[in-house]
């Protein structure tokens, strides 16, 4: 019993020993209280109604937490002995570990006491939590990491948690904790029962149109990589995508929606569903680059591959697991054998009509927009893998290098982009229309 129980406190706190001073008292009376509250733990059973953690994503600097149900709160604070940032949920249960990526070494779980549930990130370098907020949902709590001093995280010990709440609404529908017989019933949305609400549908009319979603890269609180100047990549993505809907529009060919038209945050998959909600014929992410060698120019296309095409398309993407439902069958209560081959039929056939786009949408734009020589990549990026909407991500120049920063913030060049998307949309549904 003594080493179960120690196994079990190690992992709530992160360390195999007794804790060191961790803001709160590090001597021996504070070791015995922490174990009296984990050997109390063990003997009291996760409510019913808390919610789990589903999975734990690293893409670059951002870490997503996703959740299959509402919960309370969340809050973030960093310990060191070994370096590490802990996360809290109240309302949850922990689920299993994570991949490791970027600032973290490794991902680790465990049921601090019977209504929160403790993430930790086990840290290879000092570095603290910037931002961070959930989704609309309240289903998934995203955190913005980034590199610091020796110094300013050593402060940070001592400092406030960061507290994270959800929406109002998701809030109410979470179960509190003194009522042990809640029963959690997800709030209904309009349009959808399993998200946000649904984004409006302009351009052709009829119901034979294809449609195509543009989501513009970032937004809200995430604003993606910075120019020299202190332009942020969220406001150029919103920017050229505005103008791709507008082309789109006024060609009348196509139906159009945006995953955000404004300044608004979303969760990578939220994008994506948002696409397979609508159901989707095309998605395309817009987005722009980053180098930390200035002088890295010229636009990028992106399609799905779990077996990225070079280092660069490796640290740009993550994995994701495998989606419930696919064109809605539910898939969850399947065979695992069964559920992978439809999934991995439907993907396949998805990510070839992607990279045929993708090498479209090169051709179409390259008069009047430079590309990089090895203009196409592959990736594991969370926001292309709807398994049956063909999807690309089209990064419109390096935000990092001066000259490309300027071209993104140009109306004319912001139009020859939309130009070019818009040709080879249109191409690519003609060909589509003339194979079938």
């Amino acid at each position: 019993m003594i080493s179960r129980f120690a196994q079990g406190l190690g992992r709530i706190l992160g360390r195999s020993g007794p804790p060191q001073d961790e803001g709160e008292g590090g001597s021996i009376s504070a070791w015995l209280r922490v174990a009296c509250l984990a050997a109390l733990a063990m003997f009291v059973t996760v409510p019913i109604d808390a919610a789990s953690i589903r999975g734990v994503e690293i893409v670059g600097d951002s870490i997503t937490l996703r959740f299959d149900g509402p919960v309370e709160r969340a809050s973030v604070f960093t310990l060191d002995g070994p370096r590490r940032i802990a996360i809290d949920i109240v309302g949850a249960h922990a689920g299993s570990g994570g991949k490791a990526g970027g600032y973290v070494a490794a991902v680790r779980q465990a049921q601090f006491n019977p209504d929160t549930a403790r993430v930790v990130l086990d840290l290879n370098g000092p570095a603290l939590v910037r931002n961070g907020g959930f989704s609309t949902d309240g289903r998934s709590l995203v955190i913005e990491v980034a590199g610091a001093t020796e110094a300013a995280f050593a402060r940070s010990i001592d400092a406030k948690r960061k507290a994270f709440l959800p929406p109002v609404a998701v809030r109410a529908a979470a179960p509190k904790r003194a009522d042990r017989s809640a029963v959690r019933v997800p709030l209904e949305r309009a349009g959808s029962s399993n998200g946000p609400p649904l984004p409006p549908v302009t351009g052709a009319k009829g119901t034979g149109r294809p449609l195509v979603v543009i989501d513009a890269g970032h937004g809200g609180h995430d604003p993606g990589s910075m120019a020299t100047d202190g332009r942020k990549e969220k406001d150029a993505a919103l920017a050229i995508a505005l103008a791709i809907r507008d082309a789109l529009v006024d060609s009348g060919r196509v139906k159009v929606a945006m995953t955000r038209d404004r300044d608004r945050f979303l969760v990578l998959g939220e994008r994506r569903e948002i696409a397979r909600r609508l159901g989707a014929d095309l998605f395309i992410s817009v987005h722009a680059d980053s180098a930390p060698n200035s002088a890295a120019r010229g636009a990028t296309i992106y399609t799905l591959s779990e077996v990225a095409s070079d280092r660069v398309a490796a640290a740009v993407a993550a994995r994701e697991n495998r989606a419930d439902v696919l064109n809605g069958v539910n898939l969850g209560g399947e065979n695992e054998d069964v559920s992978s081959i439809l999934f991995d039929l439907a993907q396949r056939e998805t990510m070839n009509i992607s990279a045929d786009f993708a090498t479209l949408l090169q051709r179409e734009m390259a008069a009047k927009v430079p590309f990089k020589n090895e203009y196409h990549r592959f990736a594991g990026l969370i926001v292309l893998k709807a398994p049956d909407v063909p999807s690309v991500l089209l990064e419109t120049g390096y935000i990092s290098n001066e000259e490309d920063a300027k071209l993104l913030f140009s109306k004319s060049y912001q139009r020859d982009v939309a130009e070019g998307v818009r040709r080879a949309i249109e191409l690519h549904f003609a060909r589509r229309l003339a194979s079938n």
